[in-house]
């Protein structure tokens, strides 16, 4: 079982796509478990799920199938475009294959993830429940951008995978050892665009890195047919992922549609699942897939019995049988329940300096404050005393760019310790008074303030941290804003938004906001000319003076979902 069955689908175009299959033991019928990615289909996503051989052993027959122009398949591989047409050909197939019982359902993440979601056809075409994990519609907001910036290393390091992948298929070893080493080494972080214009350059991701994130009406949003959307989901993301605002629009589509989606948010990066959803995932899929069985013969084997998820299960595993269920990313818990929005609507809080908080760590203060989100200013709860200017200046000197860390765009994501990085005299730091009391932040973290800079380009690149009893400083979430040409100069407001979390706060611990002009690798540097940034430092780069303007600033979280 575990080596599986090699199989040929042809697409209704003439073009073969290559599968395996791994079959339970016994007479069957099964259900479908139906993968569709573009790495080679031996590789079966093992780098987060279970085997499919496992699969098979839970009563699933599992088809992993190599896209168009991937692994073995036929055909040129032409990207997320490809897959409406070539995805519902997949599930008509799966569905009538020998020992199939009729029902399809898909599952994967990332690419796997949205190729569940690109099916263009309907009735027997469309799977009958799906689990796409770590995904999302929107090529430029969902995969290759956020802030107005390219996510840079990870951006390059996809895209060369995937092209690393064409150089094998065409047999071209000294292109793939190119690609190979400049990625071991991290030479790709400069000489990535080169690589891609050289090995693949009709490729997917190099189309993203050469489009202006700026202009979304020259990037795709993919649709997604009502239908699918109103069938059984269950919605997989991380707190730490890229992706994670992608599965949360879906998450409001399938809802807006009539769906009932399941939707499990941990505190997960891409390629780390703390051990894995594999029984929630089975689980999920027996539900929707092996009732009725046809033939009590073939009753598959039964995972260890669940018990009703507490609201904080003393385990890190994902609840089962819950509509939703969110992981703490600081003790591992999880909550089967969102507060109401109203429980967080008026928390907020207010910058202030008295022009120190870039030179001093512990200068800048963030001060409590109620809000109200469509006019300029709100009622503080902490007095700003006379001497604070409220202003900070920022100088980013390209030499030395502030360094990315951790979060959901770096190599090494997730919380981090950053202490050393806000010692950095370019980076601001406002910390709050210590917490009376627990504190749980779940949402989004937005920030309003006035910027701008003495170029026609310049990066605000903000981390929200906790600083514990112990003294560290834990970064919890990260986000970015590029302003680019002469608007980077206007004395106006910006509008800055970080990766959504769920932490909760211990009393006697201080919340730590801090704002830097760089994010190196995350985001390439700002060259301050106007143009669009498009690697790391070279001659041409500036030096940009950025004025931080904290009256009328306000930071604040904005919730996830409505009533439950």
């Amino acid at each position: 079982m575990a080596l599986g069955a090699d199989l040929t689908m042809m697409t209704p175009d003439g073009v073969p796509l290559a599968s395996r299959t791994w079959t339970p033991a016994g007479s069957g019928p099964w259900p479908v478990l139906l993968m569709r990615q573009p790495y080679g289909l031996a590789i079966a996503s093992t780098v987060t799920y279970a085997h499919p051989s496992w699969y098979a052993r839970q009563g699933f027959l599992v088809v992993v199938q190599d896209v168009r122009g991937r692994g073995d398949s036929g055909g040129a591989f032409g990207g997320f475009s490809q897959e409406g047409p070539d995805g519902a050909a997949a599930v008509r197939w799966a569905r009538n294959l020998p020992g199939s019982n009729g029902k399809v359902g898909t599952y994967g993440f990332s690419y796997q993830g949205l190729s569940q979601l690109l099916n263009d056809g309907d009735g027997a075409c469309l799977p009958d429940c799906l689990v796409p994990a770590l995904c999302g519609l929107d090529e430029r907001l969902h995969w290759a951008s956020e802030g107005g910036a390219h996510w840079w290393s990870l951006g390059l390091g996809w895209a060369l995978q995937l092209a690393a992948e064409g150089c094998r298929r065409r047999q071209d070893p000294a292109a793939w050892l190119e690609i190979r080493r400049s990625l071991e080494s991290g030479a790709y972080l400069r000489d990535g665009l080169s690589l891609l214009e050289r090995h693949d350059p009709a490729g997917m991701g190099l189309s993203w890195l050469r489009c202006d994130p700026e202009r979304p009406e020259l990037w795709r949003r993919h649709p997604v047919a009502e239908a699918l959307l109103q069938r059984p989901m269950l919605l997989l993301a991380g707190w730490h992922d890229p992706q994670l605002r992608g599965v949360l629009d879906l998450h409001r589509l399938a809802l807006a549609a009539g769906g009932q989606p399941e939707l499990r948010i941990g505190a997960w990066s891409h390629l780390d699942w703390q051990g894995g959803i594999d029984s929630l995932q089975v689980e999920f899929l027996r539900r929707h897939l092996q009732a009725p069985l046809p033939n009590p013969g073939s009753q598959p084997p039964a995972l260890p019995p669940q018990s009703p998820a507490p609201a904080q299960p003393a385990s890190g595993r994902a609840p089962a049988a819950a509509r939703l269920a969110l992981q703490c990313i600081r003790t591992g818990s999880w909550q089967t329940q969102a507060p109401l929005p109203e429980a967080l609507a008026r928390q907020g809080w207010r910058l202030a300096s008295s022009g120190l908080a870039a030179i001093r760590s512990d200068e800048g203060r963030l001060l409590a404050a109620t809000q109200d989100r469509d006019q300029s200013r709100g009622q503080d709860q902490d007095q700003v005393h006379d001497h604070d200017h409220n202003s900070v200046t920022l100088v980013h000197d390209p030499w030395r760019p502030t360094p990315s860390r951790g979060g959901h765009l770096g190599p090494e994501p997730g919380v981090v310790e950053r202490q050393d990085l806000d010692q950095r005299s370019e980076v601001a730091c406002f910390t709050a008074a210590a917490l009376p009391a627990p504190l749980r932040l779940l949402g989004t973290p937005r920030l309003r303030l006035g910027a701008w800079a003495d170029q026609p380009g310049f990066d605000l690149w903000a981390c929200l941290s906790v600083l514990t009893s112990t003294g560290a400083v834990q970064q919890l979430c990260t986000g970015g804003l590029r302003l680019r040409g002469e608007r980077a100069r206007a004395q106006q407001e910006r509008r800055l938004e970080l990766q959504p979390l769920d932490a909760t706060l211990q009393c006697g611990e201080r919340l730590r906001l801090c704002l830097a002009p760089a994010a190196w690798p995350a985001f390439a540097v700002n060259p301050g000319d106007g143009s669009m940034p498009q690697g790391g430092v070279g001659l041409q780069h500036r030096v940009i003076t950025i004025e931080l303007a904290l009256n009328g600033s306000l930071f604040w979280l904005d919730p996830l979902f409505g009533a439950n």
